[in-house]
């Protein structure tokens, strides 16, 4: 992990319905009740209802999802599952 204090990371939450989120440097899993992004400050889980990764801009390592968000948490432990989201589509 690179060290934390040069890092700068935004996380926006709208009206619990619309997460922005900066510093993504991979989609480790996401369905409808959990999202999970290895991000330059370690792994977020993001849970709730109706998830949807509505944009990916992998250049500025923003993502912005939709959805009614319950809980976000920060985890130092990258899990990775086989077969990542950015990994299996640059494949």
């Amino acid at each position: 992990m690179t060290n934390e204090k040069n890092i700068i990371q935004n996380i926006i939450l709208e009206n619990r319905e619309k997460l922005s989120v900066s510093g993504v440097l991979d989609i480790l899993t996401f369905d409808e009740e959990e999202i999970t992004l290895e991000t330059e400050l370690g792994q977020l889980n993001i849970k709730g209802e109706n998830l949807k990764v509505e944009k990916l801009t992998v250049d500025t390592g923003e993502v912005v999802a939709r959805g009614s968000f319950d809980s976000i948490v920060y985890s130092k432990e990258i899990v990775r599952k086989k077969g990542s989201f950015l990994k299996n589509m640059f494949q």
